[in-house]
C-alpha cells in the first residue's frame, strides 16, 4: 500500500491525500478534477469560465468518471450564485470554494446541506471573518502562486493564518513536490493545494503545445502583471505580456471592451447580465470601476493561451514554481510520489529528534 498522511482536511473532506487541486479556469475540467480524486486527492472544477448550463453538464460527467469527493469553485460575486449552489445541493457535491468570500447566508445554507465550505483567502483578517461566518477550511495562496496573487510569500503567509483561525487551512503557492507537503504540515497546515503542477499533468486537457512551452520556463519566467485585468496576475512572461504592460491603461479598456463582446457571445450572457456581474463584483470587493471593466481580459485571453493554444494571442497563468517543473506524470503518479516524498522527509525529520535525544539520554544515566 502507498503511504498515507491523516490531516485535519482528509478527515474533513474523506480524501485519502491532503492535496488539492486548484479550480483554474479553462484548465480544471471533468477530466482533471476525477482524475486527481481518483488518485486520492481533492479535485475542484472550476466554473467561472462555465455557464451554469455547462456547470450543470461538468458536475454529471465528473460524477461519471469518479465515486470519490470533488469540489466546485464558484465565483461569490456571480448573478446566478445561488442557482449554481442549488446545483451543487442537489448533486451532493462534497466540497464548494470560493475565489471571494462568500456571503454569511450562502455559507450556512451550504452547511446546512452538509457541503464543506473553503474559500480562498490572501489574508489573516480574511480567515477570521470567513471562520466567523462559519466556513469549515481556508485556502491561504502566497504570493509565489499563479493567477490571481498577492505581495506576501507563503512563508509568512501561512502562519499568520495559523496563528489567526483554528478551521484548518490549506497552503498554496509554490508547492510542487514532497518537501513542499511535508514544510506545510511542518508550520500546521492541514495540506497544500497547487495550480501549475496539475496543470502540467498527462491528465490536464491543456494543448500538449502549451505545456511544453511551461516546461521550457525557468524561475525568473513569470511576472506579476496588473494590466490583465486590473489586479495582480502571475503570468509566464510572452510577447503579449510584454506589450500589455507597455501599453496604456486606455489602450487595455479598449481590449477588455472588445473581450467583454466576445465572453458575451461566447457564453450568450446578455449585456444585463455582465452588467449585474460587474456590479455584483465591485460590491463584494475595493476593486475600481476601471479593473472592473478590465476584469472581461481574464476569460479570453487566458482560454486563448489554455484551450486554443494561441500564446501569441493569449495569456498563460503560473506559479513561480513552473522553473522547477520538468515532467508530465499522470495525477495518481503525482499525488503518490508527493507523499511518498513527504513521508520520507517527516521521517528523516523525526530521526534528527532521536539523535539529537541520544546525547543526553547517555549522559542522565552518569
Amino acid at each position: 500500500m502507498s503511504p498515507r498522511l491523516t490531516t485535519a482536511l482528509t478527515d474533513l473532506v474523506g480524501i485519502e491525500h491532503p492535496i488539492v487541486q486548484t479550480g483554474m479556469g479553462w484548465v480544471s475540467g471533468p477530466r482533471l478534477t476525477a482524475a486527481t480524486s481518483n488518485a486520492g486527492g481533492l479535485g475542484i472544477l472550476a466554473s467561472a469560465t462555465m455557464t451554469y448550463e455547462e456547470l450543470e453538464a461538468a458536475v454529471a460527467k465528473t460524477k461519471a468518471a469518479t465515486d470519490k469527493p470533488f469540489g466546485v469553485n464558484i465565483r461569490a460575486d456571480a448573478s446566478d450564485a445561488a442557482q449554481r449552489i442549488d446545483l451543487l445541493i442537489r448533486e451532493n457535491v462534497k466540497v464548494a470554494s470560493f475565489a471571494l468570500a462568500p456571503r454569511k447566508e450562502l455559507i450556512a445554507k451550504l452547511k446546512d446541506h452538509g457541503i464543506v465550505v473553503i474559500p480562498s483567502i490572501g489574508a489573516a483578517k480574511h480567515a477570521v471573518k470567513v471562520a466567523s461566518w462559519g466556513a469549515d477550511a481556508v485556502i491561504v495562496q502566497g504570493g509565489e502562486g499563479g493567477g490571481h496573487t498577492g505581495p506576501v510569500a507563503t512563508t509568512l503567509l501561512l502562519p499568520s493564518v495559523l496563528d489567526a483561525v483554528d478551521i484548518p487551512v490549506v497552503a498554496a503557492g509554490g508547492f510542487f513536490d514532497g518537501r513542499g507537503l511535508a514544510a506545510a504540515l511542518a508550520y500546521g497546515a492541514a495540506g497544500v493545494a497547487m495550480g501549475t503542477r496539475f496543470l502540467l499533468t498527462s491528465d490536464s486537457a491543456v494543448p500538449d503545445s502549451v505545456k511544453q512551452e511551461y516546461l521550457r520556463r525557468g524561475l525568473q519566467d513569470t511576472t506579476v502583471s496588473l494590466k490583465v485585468d486590473g489586479m495582480p496576475h502571475r503570468v509566464l512572461n510572452t510577447d503579449l505580456v510584454d506589450s500589455l504592460e507597455r501599453g496604456s491603461y486606455a489602450k487595455g479598456l479598449v481590449a477588455a471592451a472588445r473581450n467583454a463582446a466576445k465572453f458575451k457571445a461566447m457564453t450568450g450572457m446578455k449585456w444585463s447580465t455582465l452588467v449585474k456581474d460587474g456590479i455584483a463584483m465591485k460590491r463584494a470587493s475595493d476593486r475600481t470601476w476601471q479593473q472592473i471593466i478590465m476584469a472581461a481580459n481574464t476569460p479570453m485571453l487566458l482560454k486563448a493561451g489554455l484551450v486554443e493554444g494561441n500564446t501569441d494571442a493569449g495569456v498563460l497563468a503560473s506559479g513561480q514554481v513552473v522553473g522547477m517543473l520538468d515532467d508530465l506524470p499522470s495525477c495518481r503518479e503525482l499525488i503518490d510520489r508527493i507523499v511518498a516524498e513527504a513521508v520520507e522527509r517527516i521521517d528523516a525529520v523525526a530521526a534528527l529528534r532521536g539523535q539529537a535525544q541520544a546525547p543526553r539520554s547517555a549522559a542522565s544515566r552518569t
